[in-house]
């Protein structure tokens, strides 16, 4: 395969994949337990999720790392882990892709708010926690580096940095925004556009939306951040709906129709790799893959 910005830059319209959370859920992971513990426990489980999403139409699979921090992982007692899972996470994903489509090594929030946003976590702190996953997702051969479910810039800014300080991969940031009375916004307050300016001001390669809301928000998002960042690449991964609770479960409603019905908006939005985030299954890759080729 060619280079993953090199791909990314012929134009043609990359799928990423599907949820993996509550996949993991649906093949008997319990409330309370490490998702990415699962990658030294089940193993079989989660190259069985990338390999669906292969076996989907997907161009580029995430691997089971979202929460591999240290400071989520000391939650579960498995601080002292990062490196084993994290590596062992990027080489399952990697046997999945049979070198037939790529690898972006998933990286979400520390769960800590940064000094400057009124939280008590020191930014040099967030940094050596993204640098040290990092460098264990590229020792476990990932493509590239999708940092996703940002909230904070000043967050996502750090991690870009420490990607860029520490590993030699091209970085993805994603950030989630919600609708409100004044327009789409992170759970810190920032927009798009700003979001777009300083996460390419940190030297993120890729950017974009990921959870949070359906599809058609996606596609205003998007617009947004096109306005903003004229020629970088956009990724956008959409919940299969609003998540709504029956009987004492989340459920996400938005069926693989639903979710292909807006494909082409997003690609007339400027949107290069379109993918899924919670609720969506290999169907709704499958769909949404054959209304990106069709």
């Amino acid at each position: 395969m060619i280079p993953f910005l090199g791909r990314v830059a012929s134009g043609v319209i990359l799928i990423s994949d599907g949820a993996m959370g509550t996949f993991l859920q649906a093949r008997g992971m319990q409330a309370g337990e490490c998702p990415e513990s699962w990658c030294l426990s089940h193993p079989d489980v989660v190259t069985d999720i990338a390999r669906a999403y292969v076996d989907a139409g997907s161009d580029i699979v995430e691997t089971n790392s979202f929460g591999g921090n240290r400071f989520k992982l000391r939650e579960f007692g498995l601080a002292d882990r990062v490196a084993e899972i994290n590596t062992a996470a990027a080489r399952l994903a990697k046997t999945s892709a049979e070198g037939r489509v790529y690898v972006a090594a998933s990286v979400g929030p520390t769960g800590q708010i940064v000094e400057d946003e009124g939280g008590t976590a020191d930014p040099a702190d967030l940094h050596d926690a993204f640098r040290e996953q990092m460098t264990a997702l590229e020792a476990g051969g990932a493509d590239a580096l999708c940092i996703e479910t940002m909230l904070s810039v000043a967050e996502a800014s750090e991690a870009v940095r420490a990607a860029k300080d520490g590993t030699s991969l091209p970085v993805i940031c994603t950030f989630t925004f919600e609708p409100g009375a004044r327009g789409y916004r992170t759970m810190m307050g920032a927009d798009p556009a700003r979001a777009a300016s300083e996460i390419l001001g940190a030297g993120a390669d890729i950017i974009g939306a990921n959870c949070g809301t359906g599809i058609a928000d996606m596609v205003q998002i998007a617009r947004e951040l096109r306005a903003a960042a004229t020629e970088t690449p956009i990724m956008v991964q959409a919940n299969a709906g609003v998540p709504i609770l029956e009987d004492g479960k989340t459920v996400f409603r938005d069926s693989p129709e639903q979710m292909a019905a807006h494909v082409r908006a997003l690609i007339d939005a400027g949107v290069s790799i379109i993918g899924g985030c919670c609720g969506n299954t290999p169907d709704h890759i499958r769909a949404i893959a054959a209304a990106a080729r069709g």
